[in-house]
């Protein structure tokens, strides 16, 4: 039970977005608002008889006064109960501490939702009710494990695409024995057939024949690519096209349009014999976005389809949906646990080699854009729509011709660091202490390793794992065209100034 002097301690610092005060349980309506709302976020406490100033004076309770808190909180659904305190604070005065755990939910009060932002309890806007409520069913209730349409029949998919989709996953032994021609037995083990033998909506969200009539019942299976004279959706088309179809060929499609406009310049580099090519936009890193985009888009929302717009400055990627669990933009920038919002569509994909790993696509975005030359995408969410953005290759503002060799700064110790990883290979971090005589993790961390990555000149070889123990590091083919450059300056890490000064720290 809680005492007075923890309770003292707890209103000490006021009202919070995990603690609300009420002076008396005729306030109880009031107070299931916030339990409501804490229940739905964080947590918290709702403290009976305390002033909204912090005044901690307790309340007469009467015979029935516990039995009518408790028939308020019954109508809190689902049903929940609450830890509860009485408080003594002076005779004949007690303090009521009501205490819930957050992370559940969604809950409501006489049918109503709440949130909590602060200290100040609002009504849940609807549609985010409905997205709690989406999530929390996500485990056994999702648009793509339904049933078709009656009327969907195996003769509106692409058989093709399917046998392709089995033969790729046998040689990347991703899927087990199967008829490759059966195409119900291929389905079957795609997980893409109910119980009942009927087909699942994620069936033909990958397999609609585009030559088939099932725009009425999907419309939302469709890709829309444009080309715009400028730099936003105001400006003239130079190209606008819209197909429909499964997701295999919408993704070929949108693969095509970007192959037809992006912009590839070309440079010598020193040392090399060939020319190197740098598109505007990484193939491998828009690749993955759409495939991304396909692949956790909402395919309930009818309306709506991914889109792909090219504008003079920039390519944005946009799919109708919303981060889930948590997720943020933020988040995706670094290794996160994965939640397909499609997860019997995301299997198929990677079995189909489309997609790797659930959780690493962001990361290897990053990296790939790292290894073009481009600056790192940015992603961003708002109204019910999820848009990565991509700005051009630097090189893309070479016009043609042959350009001089061209590798970002390197600083002698990022240089030392590079020269150690092309002669001894990958090495982990303690590995690469090691070779450069040093001991100092912060600063090797710091002045050797961290900018390298932030230059593409090294790569982690599990990306999608950065704190792991077995993390090392290795060069990217930039870092190499940088050593061939001749970049770092004279000194190697192990003489110089740079060296002296590190030696000092250590």
């Amino acid at each position: 039970m809680m005492t007075l002097t923890e309770l003292q301690q707890l209103i000490s610092a006021g009202e919070s977005q995990t603690l609300e005060f009420k002076q008396s349980t005729g306030q109880r309506s009031r107070a299931m608002e916030t339990l409501c709302a804490m229940l739905n976020g964080e947590g918290g406490r709702v403290v009976f008889g305390v002033t909204p100033d912090g005044r901690l004076l307790g309340q007469e309770l009467g015979t029935d006064t516990l039995e009518e808190v408790a028939a308020t909180i019954r109508e809190i659904q689902p049903a929940t109960v609450p830890d509860l305190d009485v408080v003594s604070v002076v005779p004949g005065r007690s303090a009521i501490v009501l205490t819930v755990p957050g992370g559940g939910g969604p809950f409501t009060y006489r049918r109503r939702p709440f949130l909590r932002l602060g200290p100040t309890t609002s009504e849940m806007p609807q549609a985010l009710y409905e997205l709690r409520l989406a999530e929390k069913l996500h485990g056994t209730v999702r648009w793509e494990n339904q049933p078709c349409p009656a009327g969907v029949t195996l003769a509106d998919l692409d058989a093709d695409e399917i046998r392709q989709t089995v033969i790729t996953a046998q040689q990347l032994g991703r899927l087990g024995a199967i008829s490759a021609t059966d195409t119900t037995a291929a389905l079957v083990g795609l997980n893409l057939m109910a119980d009942d033998g009927r087909l699942m909506n994620a069936a033909v969200a990958l397999y609609a024949h585009p030559n088939r009539s099932l725009f009425a019942q999907f419309p939302q299976f469709s890709v829309r690519l444009g080309r715009f004279r400028g730099v936003n959706r105001l400006a003239e088309f130079a190209d606008n096209r819209e197909y429909w179809g499964g997701i295999f060929c919408l993704l070929r499609h949108a693969e095509q349009f970007l192959a037809d406009h992006v912009h590839i310049a070309g440079r010598v580099v020193a040392g090399k014999m060939q020319r190197e090519d740098f598109p505007d936009y990484p193939p491998r890193a828009t690749r993955e976005a759409l495939a991304n985009a396909f692949c956790h888009r909402d395919y309930a929302m009818a309306g709506g389809a991914v889109e792909v717009a090219m504008y003079d400055d920039h390519l944005e990627i946009t799919n109708p949906g919303e981060f889930h669990f948590g997720i943020t933009s933020e988040k995706l920038r670094s290794a996160h646990a994965s939640r397909p919002w499609n997860p019997i569509i995301a299997s198929v994909l990677h079995r189909a080699g489309i997609i790797e790993r659930w959780g690493s696509g962001a990361i290897n975005i990053l990296r790939w854009c790292n290894e073009g030359l481009a600056p790192e995408p940015a992603w961003s969410e708002s109204a019910r729509t999820v848009v990565v953005t991509f700005k051009p290759c630097s090189q893309g503002k070479v016009t043609g011709g042959v350009t001089p060799p061209v590798t970002p700064p390197v600083t002698p110790p990022v240089g030392a660091l590079l020269r150690t990883l092309a002669n001894r290979g990958e090495l982990g971090a303690a590995e690469i202490r090691e070779e450069l005589g040093l001991r100092d993790r912060t600063h090797v961390r710091e002045a050797y390793v961290m900018p390298a990555l932030a230059a593409g000149l090294v790569e982690m070889t599990l990306p999608e794992k950065p704190q792991s123990r077995m993390q090392k590091y290795r060069l990217t083919a930039l870092g190499r065209a940088a050593l061939d450059a001749g970049v770092g300056g004279e000194t190697d890490g192990l003489h110089g100034k740079a060296y002296a000064n590190a030696q000092k720290r250590t």
